[in-house]
């Protein structure tokens, strides 16, 4: 079972350009069944670059608006738990700054989006490019491969 909840905040809308809730359902569902995981429950939330900086401010030390931030509940994997959902994290993306970032880039809103959604998960799974340079091409060739996959 998988369980995959969007919420918004702040004055963060959605949909937006066809981007719905499901939108962001099916990137995570689409990630945990390639990444063969299962028995999961995260929460996707939707913001805009004033609820993220705080939170980015608060729990990173940076007071600037970012593009994802990834709160996951363990550090190691998950024991298998019959019928019980483990909370695997919140992960945050801010509205404001993929619109800016599709733009530079030259990528639709969608393109971005999905970009940050599935970085924000592999966070959320234990990937970490902030670890060594060896983990970051591990986590880029899986970020890569599932944004061609999805």
């Amino acid at each position: 079972m998988i369980d995959i909840e969007v919420f918004t905040e702040g004055s963060a809308s959605i949909p937006v350009d066809d981007i719905t809730g499901d939108f962001f359902r099916e990137i995570a569902q689409k990630v945990f069944t390639i990444t063969k995981t299962d028995n999961v429950h995260v929460a996707i939330i939707i913001t805009d670059d004033l609820e993220i900086q705080k939170i980015n401010s608060e729990f990173r030390g940076k007071d600037k608006p970012t593009d994802v931030i990834s709160f996951a509940y363990r550090d190691e994997p998950f024991p298998l738990n019959e019928g019980i959902a483990e909370e695997l994290g919140d992960l945050y993306i801010s509205l404001d700054t993929a619109v800016k970032q599709a733009e530079e880039y030259g990528v639709t809103l969608a393109a971005e989006l999905k970009r940050l959604a599935i970085h924000g998960l592999l966070h959320l799974l234990g990937y970490d490019h902030e670890k060594s340079e060896e983990d970051e091409q591990i986590m880029a060739a899986l970020e890569d491969k599932l944004f061609d996959l999805i």
